[in-house]
């Protein structure tokens, strides 16, 4: 059984930094990422990594402040998030692919993410 367990959100001040956790378990995955969901809006990509390699892709309102990393010994990647702003306020989602041309359909339950101004 697949299993993606997310950890890390909280609250914290615009300007500071906050490491989120996902934990993977029942099988590899060609990539995983993480997306998130502010109030009222759409679903949105934060940032991907190939598990193998670790080629990485960012978000262009992310790049710069955001890194994603993987830890494959443990099967786990992380979202570290610096500089955070209030914009960056949502629940923060870990998803996963098996393949190259799949779509993310493996969901983790999801972690608040809360930056107050």
């Amino acid at each position: 059984q697949v299993q993606l367990v997310e950890s890390g959100g909280g609250l914290v001040q615009a300007g500071g930094s906050l490491r989120l956790s996902c934990a993977a378990s029942g099988r590899t995955f060609y990539a995983m990422a993480w997306f998130r969901q502010a109030p009222g809006k759409e679903r949105e990509f934060v940032a991907a990594i190939r598990w193998s390699g670790g080629s990485t892709y960012y978000a262009d309102s992310v790049k710069g402040r955001f890194t994603i990393s993987r830890d494959n010994a443990k099967n786990t990647v992380y979202l570290q998030m610096n500089s955070l702003k209030p914009e960056d306020t949502a629940v923060y989602y870990c998803a996963a692919k098996s393949t190259v041309v799949a779509d993310y359909d493996y969901w983790g339950q999801g972690t608040q993410v809360t930056v107050s101004s």
